[in-house]
């Protein structure tokens, strides 16, 4: 029988000496938050784990580790006979729980008894995150960033996307968050994740930056909707050259349209947004927006949204926040089309 316990900066090195991950906390606990590519196959779910912490407070330690190792051992069982029923003799699996203690020692155990080389992250998610947090304060120090400025509707999104297409690097934020980073920013059927598991995401997307390359990134204030930026990045981001997108102003109604077009289809959800923006602009500009969203006049409501509440926002924050902002290289573009876009983002990798 063979196992053997591997510490988090091994592990993270050797990722690709292991067949699997597998996160063997409870279905919440991985909810919020996961090493990369991990599979959750708890040993307790989420009843389990409350009742047998509350046995542990209300009776003994050892009357909560009775009943904890014959759920364990259940649920164990249970995964032979389906989630690892198919796995080949050589299979190397890393296992982990909250801090690597008998929750993932437990399955470790029995997976070796089985013959497979199974590994214990020393530590277990508590130190990955640890390794997350430390990761965070010195990634951003190693890339050039350039970051794209410009009023909302200019299409700073969809460049992203285009310089992505073309082979640039790209760090999309609001990608990563779920979230357009404004009031009216959220997606529709797609929450925000945990403010973990998106510094997770975005700690993955870090380390598989190129140092020798730029990395172009929107600009955003220091929250994309509930989720915070890490300070370090921030201070990057801030620092860095700038370029700025300039479309007409009809182009940027058509774009915006196009990419809102849930709240066209939603009106409700609308109206309950804009009322976020009472404290800032009062009632009564706020029912004009409301007035115009339920009469479909489209059009004139969102030049008024930017020219009332987006294109001022936008001008105070980008002076305050980007220190070369007023240096940027001013990009124009004609129209949405996509081959202005796929030629701009040539320009821009160009130089």
């Amino acid at each position: 029988m063979r196992s053997t316990t591997i510490s988090c900066a091994d592990a993270l090195a050797q990722r690709d000496a292991f067949d699997a991950v597998v996160d063997v906390r409870s279905p919440a606990e991985f909810a919020e938050d996961r090493l990369p590519g991990a599979i959750n196959c708890p040993v307790l779910d989420d009843d389990e784990r409350r009742l047998v912490g509350t046995q542990y407070r209300q009776e003994s330690a050892f009357a909560a580790r009775r009943s904890g190792a014959a759920l364990v051992a259940r649920n164990i069982a249970r995964h032979l006979e389906t989630s690892f029923a198919d796995r080949q003799p050589r299979w190397r699996p890393l296992v982990y729980c909250w801090r690597g203690g008998q929750r993932s020692a437990a399955l470790v155990h029995v997976l070796a008894a089985v013959g497979w080389r199974a590994f214990q992250l020393d530590g277990g998610y508590r130190a990955f995150r640890r390794q997350v947090v430390t990761d965070l304060a010195i990634l951003p120090q190693r890339n050039d960033f350039v970051v794209v400025c410009g009023p909302t509707g200019s299409g700073k999104s969809r460049l992203l996307k285009h310089l992505a297409q073309q082979g640039a690097q790209v760090l999309d934020l609001e990608a990563l968050a779920c979230h357009r980073g404004s009031v009216l920013g959220a997606l529709p059927n797609s929450p925000q994740p945990s403010q973990k598991h998106f510094e997770t995401e975005l700690w993955q997307a870090l380390r598989s930056l190129d140092a020798r390359l730029p990395v172009f990134v929107e600009a955003e204030s220091r929250k994309v909707g509930q989720l915070r930026l890490p300070d370090a990045l921030l201070e990057r981001m801030r620092n860095a050259r700038c370029i700025e997108l300039r479309l007409p102003d009809s182009a940027r109604v058509r774009l915006l349209r196009d990419e809102y077009a849930h709240y066209e289809a939603e009106i409700g959800t609308l109206l309950q947004q804009l009322d976020c923006l009472t404290p800032l602009h009062g009632r009564e500009r706020v029912a004009v927006w409301k007035q115009l969203a339920e009469a479909g006049a489209w059009d004139e409501m969102v030049a008024r949204l930017l020219g009332e509440h987006y294109d001022p926002a936008y001008r105070r924050s980008i002076d305050r926040n980007f220190l070369r902002s007023a240096d940027a290289r001013i990009i124009s573009i004609d129209s949405v089309s996509g081959e202005d876009f796929d030629r701009t983002a040539a320009e821009l990798r160009e130089g």
